[in-house]
């Protein structure tokens, strides 16, 4: 037993975290000043991807199982908002690394190479565990990701893939929405029929109006030949798995229907969370796209169409992640299939009745 008291300094062992900043330059005997900008930096990064993981992981364990306690949506997403605040500071991040000129980082470069942050094991099980596809990854040096990590590393996000994934979980838990079949009230035949009615009234609008010339008429009306095609792939379920097989979906029909149901009546009480939660999605997605067009905007500034230090194309490679490499593109995608609240299908008093109280499964 001791007596010695617990300091600030123990608690968050100051002593490790202080003494881990190694300059490369300094070692090579010509120690560069803002090389240490650079590794403390990058340190941040892991230290705020090592909590993402930790939010992440209790949200996980959260929709794992055949039922998701709805006491327990509330707690994901507090764990959301958290999530996208550090994002948010991720991004931020960036603008101090940008107070180092493109010849200060030329100063101790090359010392770097073959070392990438492309080699971030965290980030990596982030993507895996947020659903990224390995087959949707851009191929780094025409080579699977994990052949450039660390052997422990690699083992590692190789069973990430392994696990279920945020998406895998969210789809079965959309796939078991409540609320979208009753004896009097089947919402894809109501919606289907309000849809419909929209796209009948623009039409008939738009060849009513005397302002259009002829060929304006003729590709309005044509443009809405092609919003056809888009809703009847949604209620068509051949034409929509073959939506799925040519990439341009990835969730299944059903779950699609669930997640739609919530965001048209998302102002009903027990929809609220579940909308937030989606809209939370599609902002973790838009600012890790943010936060991949930053840096490579970092990266050109700082060495223009050079190779990166782990050989990679730079730039390049970097702008490309940033387009494709995305989780939650079909809930933004949702956006396809809004209608005006207006012509939303109206609800039944039951219906409205169980959306307006605490639902809870089995009672």
């Amino acid at each position: 037993m001791t007596d010695k008291k617990l300091s600030y300094g123990s608690y968050l062992q100051l002593d490790r975290l202080l003494d881990s900043q190694t300059l490369k330059s300094t070692e090579s005997g010509n120690s560069v000043h803002d090389e240490m900008l650079f590794i403390i930096i990058h340190q941040a990064y892991e230290l705020w991807f090592k909590q993402i993981l930790h939010e992440l992981d209790s949200v996980l364990f959260m929709f794992k199982g055949n039922y998701v306690q709805e006491e327990n949506l509330g707690t994901v997403v507090n764990r959301f908002d958290r999530i996208i605040e550090i994002q948010k500071l991720l991004v931020t991040q960036i603008g101090i690394l940008e107070t180092m000129t493109p010849m200060d980082f030329l100063e101790f470069r090359d010392l770097l190479t073959p070392s990438s942050g492309f080699q971030s094991a965290q980030f990596r099980l982030i993507e895996n565990k947020l659903g990224m596809h390995a087959e949707d990854r851009i191929q780094y040096g025409k080579q699977r990701y994990e052949k450039f990590l660390d052997e422990a590393d690699s083992k590692t996000v190789l069973r990430s893939e392994e696990d279920d994934s945020l998406f895998n979980l969210l789809e079965k838990w959309l796939e078991r929405t409540p609320f979208l079949q009753m004896d009097e009230f089947n919402f894809w035949i109501s919606y289907q029929r309000a849809v419909e009615q929209m796209i009948q009234g623009d039409i008939v609008r738009i060849k009513k109006n005397t302002q259009f010339d002829d060929e304006t008429q003729k590709n309005s009306l044509k443009q809405y030949e092609g919003i056809k095609r888009t809703y009847n792939a949604l209620f068509d379920k051949n034409k929509y798995v073959q939506l799925q097989k040519e990439g341009h979906r990835r969730l299944s029909q059903k779950a699609t229907l669930g997640a739609l149901f919530i965001q048209l009546y998302r102002d009903e009480p027990i929809l609220q969370l579940p909308h937030r939660l989606l809209t939370q999605l599609i902002n973790v997605d838009q600012l890790f796209t943010s936060w991949r067009n930053r840096h490579r905007l970092l990266v050109f500034r700082m060495i223009g169409v050079k190779i990166g230090t782990g050989g990679s194309t730079g730039h390049a490679y970097l702008k490309k992640t940033a387009e494709k490499h995305s989780v939650f593109r079909d809930f933004a995608n949702l956006s396809t299939y809004i209608i005006p609240r207006s012509s939303l299908p109206e609800l039944p008093q039951e219906l409205k009745k169980e959306l307006g109280f605490y639902f809870t499964h089995g009672k």
